[in-house]
């Protein structure tokens, strides 16, 4: 297992030093593709030299003992989603909007970044609600049901991406629907419907944003734990213990 360079320093110890640790991929990883389910030949390989992986990987930038919500962005989240919440809280601040909306910007899809893909928005939302205003974590759930709906009224439309992800002939599954409109007559609809105004993905021409500007709206409104994100015994800290070990095998 090869060390990520931010690691050579680190004087904390290794665990299972000196063993071959085996990682198995989750099944959310494989299951629907043409990749076998790699864990019965897995298991006959274990030895009393070869295990499975449990805690820090090497090959990843390891996480501090205490982590912050942007050590998140650093280390762990993967290039193209900290590209696109920076980009969009950045849009959202230089517009003058309200810091919430800023903040559930920065937030509405950090799933993608080193958790799951399927359902970001719920994910998501669940994910920050402990850390968050309500309202927050409301809109970062049902931007991602908004995000197929347009709404002529503040010139939101159907993304063009959307053809070209999923094809011009997709058919919205009835709970984005209930969703979407269970979100069109909520109080908090704007704050949601703000986010997919500013929801810009990856591969449009954004300038690299620094996360440091974002230090103070964060101090203000997000309750970062004393322990860390993931250590702090909230209802989500294994979500953020699966991002910062994210090779465990149980």
């Amino acid at each position: 297992m090869c060390m990520h360079p931010a690691n050579a320093n680190d004087p904390r110890p290794w665990p299972q030093q000196g063993l071959e640790r085996m990682i198995c991929p989750s099944a959310i990883a494989w299951v629907g593709t043409d990749t076998p389910d790699p864990e019965a030949g897995l298991i006959d390989r274990l030895s009393d030299k070869a295990v499975f992986m449990m805690g820090d990987n090497p090959a990843l930038p390891r996480m501090p003992e205490r982590p912050t919500l942007l050590d998140f962005f650093r280390l762990r989240f993967n290039d193209f989603t900290v590209q696109h919440l920076l980009a969009s809280a950045k849009r959202a601040m230089d517009d003058g909007h309200d810091e919430k909306i800023v903040l559930a910007c920065l937030l509405h899809d950090i799933s993608n970044g080193c958790l799951v893909r399927p359902d970001h928005g719920y994910w998501s939302g669940q994910l920050i609600a402990p850390y968050v205003s309500e309202e927050v974590a409301w809109a970062v759930t049902y931007h991602q049901a908004l995000r197929y709906v347009p709404d002529e009224s503040v010139g939101y439309a159907y993304p063009d991406s959307y053809d070209r992800f999923f094809g011009p002939g997709y058919e919205l599954p009835d709970y984005i629907r209930r969703d979407a409109e269970i979100a069109r007559n909520h109080r908090w609809y704007m704050t949601s419907r703000v986010v997919t105004l500013n929801d810009l993905y990856f591969f449009e021409d954004t300038d690299p944003v620094d996360p440091e500007i974002f230090t103070d709206l964060l101090g203000r409104h997000f309750r970062q734990p004393e322990e860390g994100l993931g250590f702090d015994n909230s209802p989500t800290s294994h979500m953020w213990r699966t991002m910062i070990w994210p090779n465990n095998f149980l």
